[in-house]
């Protein structure tokens, strides 16, 4: 008999390990699980999706790249644009956190340096183009969906090191430049850009695990799933999980087929 999606996410919480690192094929749940194991540490209140002085949880999965959606402009077919759904997370990121600058920093650096958002005044959509510094640039590129992936993800990265890099490099909470991730306990990240291709997949495993291994330092507890051999093996690599003391470096796991049939009713 398998368990349900709340009892494994209750075994993802309830255990003293510091990193989870789950391998599983796609259709066996493990979105659901996100999902489950948010609603678990953080039950979201009044439709915010960013609870600013009580966030317990970031987390990454098809919910976050499924508040991006393309506008074609099938009558003129001129202006293609990337527009934003109405949510909290995406305000707090742009308009207050104000990660514009290194939101395009990350994404043309797994990309290509001339592919370029361009964020209206807004923050309700994005523009792309391909900046080459003569009369050759493009204006209102549609990129691949790989690319508007990678986008995505890049949002994500963003505040998830802003967080680390916050909490890290100042002990003392008043002495931070923001409190907002002081409560922060876990991160959840599901399936990252594996569109990409595989040296900046690798490169992206390594970035990763920098940032889990930083996070580990000051509490922070990581769930980590895939269904990407690569990117699954470069991870178990660089956070040392074949390690024997594996209670101070992590804990590994896979989503067993004995799973499937409960994760899928």
């Amino acid at each position: 008999m398998g368990q349900s999606l709340k009892e494994i996410a209750q075994t993802l919480r309830g255990t003293n390990k510091k990193v989870q690192l789950i391998y599983a094929f796609n259709g066996v749940g493990k979105t659901r699980l996100s999902r489950e194991f948010k609603e678990l540490v953080s039950p979201k209140s009044h439709d915010d999706e960013v609870e600013e002085s009580k966030m317990k949880v970031l987390y990454y999965n098809a919910f976050t790249e499924d508040l991006f959606y393309w506008d074609n402009d099938l009558d003129a077919d001129s202006k293609r644009k990337l527009k934003i759904q109405p949510n909290s997370f995406t305000d707090w990121v742009l308009k207050e956190q104000g990660q514009e600058a290194n939101i395009t920093k990350y994404f043309q650096h797994y990309t290509n340096d001339k592919l370029t958002p361009n964020f209206e005044n807004d923050y309700s959509e994005i523009t792309f183009s391909i900046e080459t510094g003569d009369e050759n640039s493009i204006d209102n590129v549609k990129i691949s969906k790989g690319e508007e992936s990678c986008f995505i993800w890049c949002v994500f990265f963003s505040i998830l090191k802003q967080a680390i890099d916050v909490l890290t490099e100042h002990a003392e909470p008043e002495e931070r430049e923001t409190n907002l991730f002081d409560d922060l306990r876990y991160i959840f990240i599901d399936d990252p850009v594996s569109s990409l291709d595989e040296n900046h997949l690798i490169e992206l495993a390594v970035n990763i695990a920098e940032l889990v291994n930083k996070g580990k330092k000051v509490g922070i507890k990581f769930i980590l799933t895939t269904h990407n051999p690569l990117f699954y093996n470069v991870l178990y690599s660089e956070l040392n999980l074949n390690s024997d003391n594996t209670e101070k470096k992590g804990y590994c796991c896979f989503l067993l087929k004995k799973w499937m049939m409960e994760l899928l009713n």
